[in-house]
């Protein structure tokens, strides 16, 4: 592909730039819950923390998200963010049963 084909924010329709941003924050929000439930290092501490309260703060702003967002997203964005939810919640249930008691634990 040349570089004249290859799709940039530049180069990117208004609609396609607001659906990437879109896209972005549903990653950002993601990023945020795995590093709560510890499946992710925290880049900021180069640590393997485990907080489930801001891993459920940030599923619960995506759930929000898809909620007032129903029915004005493209099928694709919409699909994308159906499968981070069910992916995170199915993480979430999982770290959850391994016991609270490692609410806010911390791994070298």
């Amino acid at each position: 592909m040349s570089k004249e084909n290859q799709k940039t924010p530049d180069n990117l329709s208004p609609e396609q730039q607001q659906q990437l941003l879109f896209v972005m924050l549903i990653q950002q929000h993601q990023q945020i819950a795995m590093m709560g439930m510890g499946k992710i290092q925290n880049p900021q501490t180069e640590k393997t923390e485990r907080d489930m309260s801001s891993a459920k703060f940030a599923i619960d702003t995506l759930n929000m998200l898809q909620q007032f967002t129903k029915g004005n997203l493209p099928k694709e964005v919409s699909e994308y963010l159906e499968q981070t939810l069910t992916n995170l919640r199915l993480n979430y249930a999982d770290e959850k049963k391994k016991g609270d008691g490692e609410e806010k634990e911390s791994k070298d």
